[in-house]
């Protein structure tokens, strides 16, 4: 008879558990907003409405280099990228981010299944001698049912029941259980999935902003590259100027020791060999810098490229066209707006775990588990205890915590809402400026290429009239320092035309589709 009236309560506990189930299934919904991938408007091209491209090195609207460094055609610098995807230290720190944001949206996951849980335990009892045990019945009591009461704390089969128990006959037992326990959060209001949907969304927010890490070290390396290209050219540029600058000074001691030149012509020709040479340690300091730069880029130690980089080499040309693909297709490429529209998501589903909060939260437990005095009943049937039931929990009263929430979730989801529009209008931004950037330099460049011609010409002549004792020190003084000038800015200008190219990559946002660092152990 236990066990039928056993089966039939579990039969009972079945159903009843499964009718709440398929209630929450057929009835369950999702409450707040359902986001929307927002499509903001965009230009048919990003030459659109601008000035044309006027340098000789255009762009066209083919589909962005992805591995964008290799168009500048410099074994060196593609070996630098290659070695930083996969060892700068930024990157590594952003890959185990995004570890984390997986990690808890597993956890958010786990609300969405019932739990099971095994528990085992062995307690030692002590009642007290004047609780409840001395108050189960109005009646007095007597021996018979002293002596079975004690029996039964002593753990024997009989029943306690009937009559009070006197403190006296009250002794320590023991108390065997284990079994198995489960609750199941129905999730009427999609709170739970709301959440996981969020932490979901978090997770290809940390995704994409690993990819920000990853496009942001890749122009760094090429930046910091192109820079030591340019101070190792602006260096041997110096040298020169300071060799020429050493002859003329001791052509002028010479000439002053013949009668030919004064004083005042040997100082300042000796000056201007001085003031060359005095740039020389600057020069030195900024190219040890920039290796060092690239050493820390790529997750290694001082002086670990030096051997490799220390030897000049001349800065990265830039290809003849450069492909800049078209304004929809930003949205979709750059970091920062891709991880902008996943915190928008994110914000979107928190506002749905808000509202459901103000709604009941219906679970169903249940157990099943083996209790008893004596070990050796444990396994009986007559030792099966269980609970199964359903819990509603419905808040009341919360002091407007409720409401504050849920208008704080609004408040964040607006504002999610406004960084993805200027995160999108700072992009367009970026490019635009980066384009004209680009173009201009690349004028720029081409005056000084005519200015170097020119002054390294007015060098000339003046450095021959010198010698033939045509021309005062001066004018020599006066060419050198013009030609040095020039000569320097054209380099400069150079190494800008090419960053000017690794920003409008990088604007562009190209380099992470198909790269990506190790993943995380």
């Amino acid at each position: 008879m236990r066990f039928e009236s056993f089966r039939h309560r579990l039969r009972w506990g079945t159903a009843l558990g499964a009718g709440l189930l398929a209630a929450s299934t057929l009835g369950g919904c999702e409450l707040g907003p359902n986001f929307h991938n927002p499509h903001p408007h965009t230009a048919a091209s990003f030459l659109d409405n601008r000035p044309a491209i006027t340098a000789p090195n255009g762009v066209s609207q083919g589909k962005v280099d992805l591995a964008w460094w290799q168009s500048f055609g410099d074994p060196a610098l593609t070996s630098l990228e290659t070695q930083a995807i996969q060892q700068n230290l930024d990157v590594r720190i952003a890959t185990q981010r995004l570890a984390e944001a997986q990690a808890q949206a597993q956890i958010e996951g786990a609300t969405l299944y019932p739990n099971l849980n095994f528990a085992g335990s062995l307690t030692r009892e002590g009642p007290s001698k004047k609780g409840v045990f001395t108050a189960l019945s109005g009646s007095g009591s007597n021996t018979s049912t002293s002596t079975n009461a004690g029996s039964t704390a002593g753990g024997s089969a009989s029943s306690i029941g009937g009559g009070g128990i006197p403190g006296s006959a009250i002794q320590p037992f023991n108390l065997f259980q284990y079994g198995f326990s489960s609750v199941f959060d129905f999730d009427l209001w999609g709170k739970n999935r709301r959440a996981v949907e969020a932490s979901l969304a978090a997770v290809q927010a940390s995704r994409d902003a690993r990819r920000a890490v990853l496009l942001n070290t890749e122009a760094e390396v090429a930046q910091t590259y192109v820079n030591l290209r340019a101070e190792q050219t602006v260096l041997q540029i110096t040298k020169d100027n300071l060799k020429s600058a050493d002859h003329i000074a001791g052509l002028t001691g010479q000439r002053a020791q013949a009668g030919l030149a004064n004083a005042l012509d040997v100082a300042d020709a000796r000056a201007q060999a001085a003031s060359i040479r005095s740039k020389l340690p600057a020069l030195e300091t900024a190219i040890d810098a920039d290796i060092n730069q690239l050493s820390l880029l790529l997750g290694r130690g001082p002086e670990a490229l030096r051997a490799e980089l220390i030897t000049a080499a001349p800065v990265p040309a830039v290809p003849p066209v450069v492909p800049i693909g078209l304004p929809s297709a930003l949205l979709q490429r750059r970091p920062d707006v891709r991880e902008a529209s996943a915190k928008l998501h994110e914000a979107t589903a928190e506002i749905g775990v808000a509202k459901a909060d103000f709604f009941p939260d219906v679970s169903l437990s249940g157990s099943v588990s083996l209790q008893a005095l004596q070990f050796s009943n444990l396994n009986q049937l007559a030792a099966v205890t269980y609970a199964i039931g359903p819990q509603i929990t419905l808040p009341l009263f919360e002091g407007g915590k409720l409401n504050g929430q849920l208008h704080l979730r609004t408040a964040e989801q607006k504002a999610a809402a406004i960084d993805y529009a200027k995160t999108v209008l700072t992009a367009f931004h970026q490019v635009d400026n980066a384009l004209t950037a680009y173009d201009q330099e690349q004028n720029t460049f081409a005056a000084l290429k005519t200015d170097v011609a020119e002054s390294q010409r007015a060098l000339g002549l003046a450095q021959e009239r010198y010698r033939e004792g045509l021309a005062d020190y001066l004018q020599v003084l006066t060419a050198q320092q013009s030609e040095l000038a020039a000569s320097q800015s054209e380099a400069e200008s150079l190494a800008q035309v090419s960053t000017d190219l690794v920003k409008l990559y990088q604007a562009l946002g190209g380099g992470w589709e198909t790269t990506y660092p190790a993943a995380p152990g």
